[in-house]
């Protein structure tokens, strides 16, 4: 394993260990703009997951090629693209903020038409990038993100088929 992703993943680790969510921000919102607030503090947090994510599977030994891929002509976008030894893993990664109201597991989130939508993005990368006989698999990588904890990460290797109906 790289020193050099070890090292950049316990600062990430050491950054996020009162969480991934920026509570100063998302408590200083009010009135008609609360709605676009919290917006913007999902996105931010699904940013922090992702990068979190990265560095996580970094850390595992996961070389990456792609990050956030999006086809020009087509909906869909692929987390993170990358080789788990020989395996290209297409990973899904989900970030859930961790409430009372909210006690769903984040990999629930995956459901049947996003598994579509991930496996025709990723049948699409492969052509692209002339990409031929590589095993490839479907990882869902979850992450609970609790408000003032360091976020707890479950990773789903092989979590879904391509062959969906």
């Amino acid at each position: 394993m790289p020193i050099f992703s070890r090292m950049i993943f316990q600062v990430v680790r050491w950054r996020s260990r009162a969480g991934l969510r920026d509570e100063e921000a998302a408590a200083e919102a009010s009135g008609a703009g609360k709605q676009a607030a919290r917006n913007q503090t999902r996105q931010k947090t699904g940013v922090r997951g992702e990068t979190y994510a990265y560095w996580y599977l970094r850390n595992l030994g996961y070389v990456f090629v792609a990050r956030n891929y999006s086809p020009r002509t087509m909906k869909g976008e692929l987390d993170l693209v990358g080789f788990d030894g020989e395996t290209l893993a297409f990973v899904e990664v989900r970030t859930r903020t961790i409430r009372e109201e909210m006690t769903a597991l984040p990999e629930l989130s995956v459901t049947t038409d996003k598994q579509r939508a991930v496996v025709h993005t990723a049948k699409r990368f492969l052509a692209e990038r002339h990409i031929g006989n590589v095993p490839c698999r479907f990882d869902v990588l979850a992450i609970d993100n609790s408000p003032g904890a360091p976020p707890e990460v479950r990773l789903h290797k092989d979590a879904f088929s391509p062959q969906l109906r």
